[in-house]
């Protein structure tokens, strides 16, 4: 996330909190796709990470891309910590151990999303280049440690440090050391809404499986295809995963925000500066509980939206849902991913069969299929059915969503074209972290080092 927001409208009620959430219902014809992705840098000649500081670095990065874009620097204290595009289209910004992210810009359909993703790499390897930097598109580090990994000087980010090992034992390789493709999609009604996170919550493990890239750690293989899948499953689980309410058929905005009035808050904002709040849950927080500690203790609705984007369910509500299950990957992922989610819930049909195909599933059986993924990828099993098998069945839904939305570009092609990369998947049924198993088994020699030429943007 480039930027926490600033909004001193005061709360005082929590019915403003859910009538925030319903203020994201538009209607189909606004429906919008918002793409975010993440990139590791290293330095081209020894594969080593690139830090926030000098000539070479993320900070430089940042400063040439603001010099090509013209777009608005994002400044925590003295240090510039993203870049935003003048009419909040899109957005630059670093995770924790400097992986480089888009948000890209609400857009109407794939074919100009995979545009945005050509032009922001394009744009990239200009400002990158003459410092010798490249970028890695996989789901987890292969080689580096913890100590190996740079520290970013974002205030939430020290916050976030300092918390993680107290609530779960793999919260600092989720922040420093794993990179993900996300997609935003947006919902008309609280019925569509529900539907919507319904399926994408049950769903979400297939994309892991069909996204798993991150099968090497500190420099060999580590037992996993989606070693980020696995870091979920104990980063901090008051706050991830799934959720179980979002099954029920009365499921709606205040649910949600039931549930995230009891979660630990991270940080509130007072004058550019970020107080640690770690030890009160934001009804605490509505409460009063931070009264006679901080000056400005009333609560706002700019603490509200940034307490939300700390919450980290494997398919997140803000005013849009977003879907966090996938492994980060090569340009064509970039591309697939939103194609995937897209093709299922911005077409009814899809969406409709897609809620037949999983209505049967319990919670039980989605946690057991989350827990199994990271190591087992498509030959997991839920409900008693290989889950390759789904993968199929769900790829075809998609893809008749695809084609009912009959977006076309200049060749008359529709959006079906982006989920190739996963018809290669199906065909082959080997995930990329397989793929890379292989590579590492036979042609590299026992050497992670090759990802690094083999896998770079």
């Amino acid at each position: 996330m480039a930027r926490d927001t600033t909004d001193q409208t005061p709360l005082s009620s929590v019915t403003e909190l859910t009538d925030y959430l319903a203020g994201g219902c538009r209607a189909e014809a606004d429906f919008r796709i918002g793409t975010e992705h993440e990139k590791f840098a290293f330095f081209r000649k020894d594969n080593q990470p690139v830090p926030y500081v000098g000539e070479a670095s993320i900070s430089a990065l940042l400063k040439g891309m603001q010099e090509k874009l013209g777009w608005e620097p994002i400044m925590d204290g003295e240090n510039i910590i993203g870049l935003g595009e003048q009419h909040g289209m899109g957005a630059i910004s670093i995770e924790p151990g400097g992986q480089f992210e888009l948000s890209g810009a609400p857009l109407e359909n794939l074919h100009q999303t995979c545009k945005e993703s050509n032009q922001h790499l394009a744009t990239l390897r200009e400002v990158a280049e003459p410092m010798g930097i490249r970028f890695l598109g996989i789901g987890g580090s292969p080689l580096w440690s913890s100590d190996e990994t740079p520290r970013m000087p974002k205030s939430r980010y020290a916050i976030m440090t300092r918390y993680m090992p107290k609530v779960g034992t793999k919260g600092l390789d989720m922040m420093y050391r794993t990179c993900t493709i996300q997609v935003n999609l947006d919902f008309s009604s609280e019925a569509d809404m529900r539907q919507k996170m319904r399926v994408s919550m049950k769903l979400q493990s297939l994309a892991t499986a069909l996204f798993a890239s991150s099968p090497f750690t500190e420099g060999k293989p580590n037992g996993l295809l989606s070693w980020r899948g696995d870091i979920w499953r104990d980063t901090d689980n008051r706050r991830s995963g799934v959720l179980p309410f979002t099954f029920n058929d009365d499921f709606g905005f205040k649910d949600y925000v039931e549930w995230a009035l009891d979660v630990p808050m991270y940080f509130i904002v007072r004058d550019g500066k970020y107080h640690d709040c770690t030890h009160v849950t934001f009804r605490q927080f509505m409460n009063g509980a931070l009264k006679g500690e901080i000056a400005e203790w009333e609560p706002t609705m700019g603490d509200w939206t940034n307490h939300l984007s700390t919450l980290f369910p494997d398919v997140r509500l803000k005013r849009f849902l977003e879907m966090r299950g996938a492994d980060g990957g090569p340009w064509r992922r970039i591309c697939a991913l939103p194609a995937f989610w897209v093709g299922l819930l911005y077409n009814q049909e899809a969406l409709d069969a897609a809620d037949a195909l999983t209505a049967n599933w319990s919670f039980d059986e989605v946690i057991a299929l989350r827990n199994t993924v990271p190591a087992k990828g498509l030959a997991a099993e839920i409900a008693g059915k290989p889950l390759l098998g789904i993968a199929r069945e769900v790829l075809d839904i998609s893809r008749t969503g695809l084609k009912n939305r009959n977006r076309l570009n200049g060749d008359g092609q529709d959006e079906t074209v982006f989920l190739s990369s996963l018809d290669e998947v199906l065909a082959k049924k080997t995930t990329l972290a397989e793929d890379l198993l292989a590579l590492y088994n036979g042609r590299w020699g026992g050497s992670v080092l090759p990802v690094f030429d083999e896998y770079q943007y």
